[in-house]
């Protein structure tokens, strides 16, 4: 019996323990004013909760002055926008603007919804030029109408929150979008100031598989690089259960 009860005192500690490291996306964005009316949004649609419950994410959100075209959209219309924002991966600045190919095709938890046709659900990240990242969709049809800006918040290699310029609208991803929806870039402010967006790339293939970007060199895959680090965290915490479970049931025999 004494076994039994120190088995479940270190499993109560060992979920305690990963409750309280793991990221709250509506927590970061409540420390930013700026980003109120997305991280409502996140609340509003349930999206807050699937992002919680990621292991290893990215965030691409945008401010209140700059997400207007999603005004008079549908619940259910808001959700699909932005879940093209949430990146099923870790990416922070550094590894955005050094890019090993300069341009990388993104998964989003869009994609992973089942709701995407063709490549809506895959976003185009491209090194346009020294500090100059263009984020889009990698639809066909698709420019690349948004910059990245800055990084909000971080917690490698888990939960990355970026700024970008403006929202990304997949054509036809509300059922109503005539074009490329993504608004015009912001005016330029010292604090952060939108580079201007490069020309329209190639279509991308329309098959429902991964697209490559349009530049010769071929896209760096998505999950190759820190994930690695969440699965480290995963098994560090299984051996700390372990360990202490163990330590326990020999205190408990004694």
């Amino acid at each position: 019996m004494s076994a039994k009860i120190s088995l479940f005192f270190s499993l109560t500690l060992f979920l305690v323990f990963c409750k309280a490291n793991a990221a709250n996306i509506t927590k970061i964005l409540n420390q930013y004013p700026d980003f109120s009316t997305f991280n409502d949004y996140l609340s509003k649609t349930g999206l807050a909760t699937d992002i919680n419950s990621r292991q290893t994410i990215t965030v691409l959100v945008v401010d209140n002055g700059n997400i207007s075209p999603s005004s008079g959209k549908s619940d259910a219309a808001i959700k699909k926008i932005l879940s093209v924002h949430v990146i099923l991966d870790y990416y922070d600045t550094k590894k955005l603007e050094n890019l090993p190919n300069k341009t990388a095709i993104l998964t989003t938890l869009y994609q992973s919804s089942g709701q995407a046709t063709g490549q809506q659900g895959f976003l185009n990240a491209t090194d346009v030029s020294t500090g100059s990242v263009a984020i889009g969709s990698a639809a066909k049809g698709e420019s690349l109408g948004a910059n990245l800006v800055k990084s909000i918040a971080s917690q490698p290699f888990n939960v990355s929150v970026l700024q970008i310029s403006t929202l990304i609208i997949p054509l036809g991803i509300d059922n109503t979008t005539s074009k490329n929806s993504t608004s015009p870039l912001a005016s330029p402010t010292p604090a952060s100031s939108p580079k201007k967006s490069p020309s329209p790339k190639k279509s991308p293939p329309s098959d429902g598989s991964p697209p490559k970007p349009s530049d010769t060199p071929a896209a760096d895959a998505p999950a190759n690089d820190s994930p690695s680090e969440g699965t480290t965290l995963q098994l560090s915490l299984f051996v700390v259960f372990i360990i202490v479970s163990s330590t326990l049931w020999l205190v408990s025999t004694i």
